[in-house]
């Protein structure tokens, strides 16, 4: 257990000079003693000799020190009581994800939310209500690629490919946001701008669907590509052929891509 270890302003409080059977006898304690050891060198007193003060000054002191030590004490024995488990924790603790899921994470994407930081390749906690504002509070992230090339532009893409849920996922792919354009440079910062063809869309996942997947993809555009939407493409966002837009355009595998996971936020 923890000792408290006395200083020479304590010791003038604790300085006790008993009575013992008609002669006075004093000891004062050592700046650097514990407690412990300082009350443990008190002589013990013949029986019928009483340790108490006789006057109110002496008594008043005694009381006061004794008081201070027992604060000291149950102050450090506080100091080693473990948190109550039914005490919320206040440290949130971001889960990477399964060793399958992390495979689709290459190229040092980064997708980055207020307070969260990069969330690529992790679950979005529930703690701090994070899945709550993630899916209700905040606009588009960030998005940052630092191998980007000045020279080139890319094409931005955010699928959700569990819709309705992982287990059943019959209205793969729904588009959460497409974006085509974008500067090099403005990904080297992760302040992108380019030609928006779908408005972010806050990942919404539906309650008791377990975890949805938002997959960021990013391509390189081929010079001089028009990018567009059919007209049918742009009357829903679910059940998008994804893989037919991207062999349409010519748009080949994504340069980088990375995902984050999360559901509804009271599941």
């Amino acid at each position: 257990m923890f000792e408290p270890v006395i200083t020479s302003k304590f010791c003038k409080s604790l300085a006790i000079s008993p009575t013992v059977c008609g002669r006075k006898e004093s000891r004062r304690c050592q700046p650097g003693e514990t407690i412990s050891t300082a009350t443990s060198s008190l002589q013990a007193l013949p029986p019928g000799c009483s340790p108490i003060p006789r006057t109110q000054r002496g008594r008043m002191k005694l009381l006061a020190a004794v008081l201070l030590a027992a604060g000291l004490l149950s102050t450090a024995a506080g100091k080693e009581q473990p948190p109550r488990p039914d005490e919320p924790s206040k440290t949130c603790f971001f889960q990477t994800l399964s060793s399958v899921d992390r495979e689709f994470c290459r190229g040092d994407l980064e997708i980055i939310y207020p307070e969260l930081g990069d969330v690529g390749c992790t679950y979005i906690p529930k703690c701090h209500q994070y899945r709550r504002r993630i899916s209700k509070e905040w606009g588009s992230p960030r998005v940052r690629y630092p191998q980007a090339e000045e020279s080139k532009k890319y094409v931005l893409v955010l699928v959700d490919p569990d819709a309705p849920s992982r287990a059943n996922p019959r209205n793969r792919f729904w588009r959460h946001w497409l974006v085509t354009d974008i500067p090099g440079a403005d990904l080297q910062t992760g302040d992108i701008q380019g030609r928006v063809l779908t408005a972010y869309v806050r990942p919404t996942p539906p309650p008791r669907s377990g975890y949805h997947r938002y997959q960021l993809r990013l391509y390189e555009q081929p010079a001089h590509e028009a990018i567009a939407l059919s007209p049918e493409e742009r009357v829903s966002l679910g059940a998008w052929a994804m893989e037919n837009f991207v062999e349409q355009f010519r748009l080949g595998s994504p340069v980088a891509s990375t995902q984050f996971l999360t559901k509804y936020h009271e599941d």
